[in-house]
């Protein structure tokens, strides 16, 4: 894990009122095909970014088939992994092979939110990294913004921010409660990278994740979201691990 460098300017999003936009469930449905399209993902997240004052960065390997099961691994330069979360069902494990810690039957939205500020389910964060914002559920409105951005309105108090490249519209950002995501248009049908970042003032949380190797509906064997956990491995409270983790100070 080294220290993460300054942090680039958070995207502006539209504040003006919008006009309101007629086929915006047609243009929402084209532009998130391909996310929405997504039954399992597989890929490599090179993150980097802070979290409650600390540089954060590094690699991870995720694998997702939702709605609940997960896989994420945290690469280490060398030797064993960072950790390993797996989840399914709803209840996950995490084990820190070097320190040989680990917390067991704990939903995986809580373990990602204390390993890095940011707690989502596995299919929210399918959908985060895909740039489809939200998992399931169908939009409510929409409006078309000075820029030309269109806003389409979420279940969930969430916005979806597309933007006209050419001829077709892309996810360029969102607002889930709480956070801002900022997505890099790839070359592909995927972001390239997804920034997320928080907008309350008491989190400090701003990472960045590039996504690379990135393959869909693939079959992911079941055996992935489990873990083999040593016998003599010692066991961590979920309180233990958000004081140990990047927000520990907050």
């Amino acid at each position: 894990m080294g220290v993460a460098g300054c942090a680039p300017r958070l995207l502006r999003l539209p504040t003006d009122p919008g006009a309101p936009a007629p086929d915006f469930l047609q243009t929402y449905r084209a532009a998130t095909a391909a996310c929405s399209g997504v039954k399992t993902l597989t890929a490599e997240l090179g993150l980097s970014g802070r979290a409650g004052g600390r540089g954060i960065r590094g690699r991870a390997i995720v694998g997702v088939e939702p709605p609940a099961s997960l896989r994420l691994e945290g690469v280490a330069p060398f030797g064993p992994p960072a950790f390993i979360l797996a989840a399914r069902a709803g209840s996950g494990t995490l084990l820190l092979p070097r320190d040989e810690r680990v917390l067991r039957d704990t939903p995986p939205q809580d373990i990602l939110g204390a390993l890095t500020g940011i707690s989502l389910n596995p299919a929210d964060l399918q959908a985060v990294l895909t740039g489809c914002l939200m998992s399931g559920g169908e939009p409510t409105a929409g409006r078309l913004h000075q820029n030309g951005w269109l806003a389409v309105d979420l279940p969930g108090d969430a916005t979806l921010y597309l933007e006209r490249r050419g001829t077709t519209w892309q996810p360029r950002a969102g607002r889930r409660p709480g956070w801002q995501i900022e997505y890099a248009p790839g070359q592909g049908n995927f972001p390239e990278n997804v920034r997320i970042r928080s907008v309350n003032p008491a989190v400090d949380v701003d990472l960045t994740a590039s996504v690379g190797q990135l393959e869909t509906n693939v079959a992911i064997p079941p055996a992935a979201f489990a873990v083999d956990v040593p016998p003599d491995a010692r066991p961590i409270t979920l309180g233990e691990l958000r004081d140990a983790g990047p927000l520990g100070g907050e």
